[in-house]
C-alpha cells in the first residue's frame, strides 16, 4: 500500500478518532482482522482496520489518529514491534496505547515487545473476554490521560487569561509586546500598538455598581476582539485599560483599525441588568516603522500611553497617534 501521508484520508478515519472509543487494528490475516473488528464494534468501539504495518504507521501519523492500536507482531511492510518503537519516538504526540498480538509466547518475546513500547501483550489464540478486559484497561488509561490534559489546559488558560474578560492578562500581553517588538527589530516588519481606556469608567462603577462595570468590560472586550484580525492580540492591561498588539500592521491599516474599534464600542449601547448605557473609549496608537531605532518595548508602551493621555485630555472617544520618529505625527479624530 501507499507510503503517502495523504493515504490516511482514504482509510475513512472516524470523525471522533482522537477519543478513546476508536481503535486501530492491524493484522495481515483477513479472517482474524474481520473477527477482531466485529468484536470491537460489538463493544461499541469505532475501528480502523488495515492489513499491513506500513498502512498502520500511516494511520498513526495522521492528525486525528486513534489513541489505541492493536497490532499483529508479524506483518508485511513493518512489524508490530517496529511500529511500537516509532510511536514512542513521536515528538509532542498524545499517548498511544498499544496492544501487541502474536503467536509467540516465550518470555523473551514478551519482554522484547514490552521493551519496544507495547503497553500490553496477548498471545494467539486468546480468550475474547480477556481481550475485552485488556481493551477496557487501555481505555481507562487513555480517559485518565484526557482528563489530565484537560486539567492542564485549563490551568494554562487561567495562568495567561483574564478571568473577567477572557482576554490575555497583563503578564501575557506584555510578553506578546516584548516578543513582537523583538520580531519587528529582527525582521524590519511593521508593528502596531493600540492602548485603549474606557471613558468615565469610575463614574459608571460609582453610579451603577461594579456588576454593571463588569458587564461593560466584558462587552468592550468582545467588541475589540470582533474588530481586529484573528492573528492580532487583545489583552486587559489593567482595570478598564486594554492593550492591542497588531503584528505586520502598517500605519494606514493601524489608524483604520483603531477607528473601527472606537466605533464598535461607541455606536451601540450596552445592555446592563436594568438599562442601556452609552459607552465610549479613548485610544493611543503607535506605529513602529520598519528599521526604527528605540530602546525596547517599554519605550513603545510609554509612547502609546502618552498618546492615550492626549486622547482623554482632548475630549475622549477619539484616536490619537504617538507623535514621535517611530510613528506618524498626525492625529485622528
Amino acid at each position: 500500500m501507499s507510503n503517502d501521508p495523504q493515504f490516511a484520508s482514504s482509510l475513512s478515519l472516524p470523525p471522533t478518532s482522537r477519543d478513546t472509543s476508536t481503535i486501530l487494528v492491524a493484522d495481515d490475516d483477513p479472517i482474524f482482522r474481520r473477527v477482531l473488528k466485529s468484536w470491537l464494534e460489538k463493544w461499541k468501539y469505532s475501528v480502523v482496520a488495515v492489513e499491513n504495518g506500513t498502512d498502520a504507521w500511516t494511520v498513526l501519523r495522521a492528525e486525528n489518529a486513534p489513541q489505541m492500536a492493536i497490532l499483529d507482531w508479524m506483518m508485511p511492510g513493518m512489524d508490530g514491534v517496529e511500529i511500537c518503537r516509532k510511536i514512542r519516538n513521536l515528538q509532542h504526540s498524545r499517548y498511544r496505547y498499544v496492544v501487541l498480538i502474536t503467536a509467540k509466547d516465550e518470555k523473551q518475546d514478551v519482554v522484547a515487545g514490552l521493551n519496544a513500547g507495547a503497553d500490553d501483550y496477548l498471545t494467539k489464540p486468546f480468550d475474547v473476554d480477556e481481550l475485552r478486559a485488556r481493551v477496557r484497561a487501555g481505555s481507562r488509561i487513555l480517559q485518565l490521560q484526557d482528563a489530565l490534559l484537560s486539567a492542564q489546559d485549563k490551568l494554562q488558560f487561567e495562568a495567561s487569561h483574564d478571568a473577567l474578560t477572557g482576554l490575555w492578562n497583563r503578564a501575557a500581553i506584555l510578553d506578546t509586546v516584548q516578543r513582537e517588538t523583538a520580531r519587528h527589530q529582527r525582521t524590519a516588519s511593521p508593528l502596531g500598538i493600540i492602548m485603549a481606556d474606557v471613558d468615565h469608567f469610575k463614574k459608571i462603577n460609582d453610579s451603577h455598581g461594579h456588576l454593571t462595570g463588569d458587564i461593560i468590560l466584558r462587552e468592550v472586550a468582545q467588541r475589540m476582539v470582533a474588530s481586529v484580525r484573528n492573528y492580532d492580540f487583545v489583552g486587559r492591561y489593567g482595570g478598564e485599560e486594554f492593550l492591542i498588539v497588531l503584528p505586520h500592521c502598517g500605519l494606514e491599516d493601524l489608524v483604520a483599525g483603531a477607528e473601527r474599534i472606537r466605533l464598535s464600542i461607541s455606536e451601540n449601547p450596552v445592555q446592563s441588568e436594568t438599562e442601556e448605557l452609552s459607552i465610549s473609549a479613548s485610544f493611543g496608537v503607535l506605529s513602529a516603522k520598519p528599521g526604527a531605532d528605540f530602546t525596547g518595548y517599554e519605550s513603545l508602551l510609554q509612547l502609546a500611553d502618552a498618546a492615550l493621555y492626549r486622547a482623554k485630555a482632548n475630549g475622549r472617544n477619539r484616536v490619537e497617534m504617538a507623535a514621535n520618529s517611530l510613528a506618524a505625527t498626525s492625529g485622528a479624530d
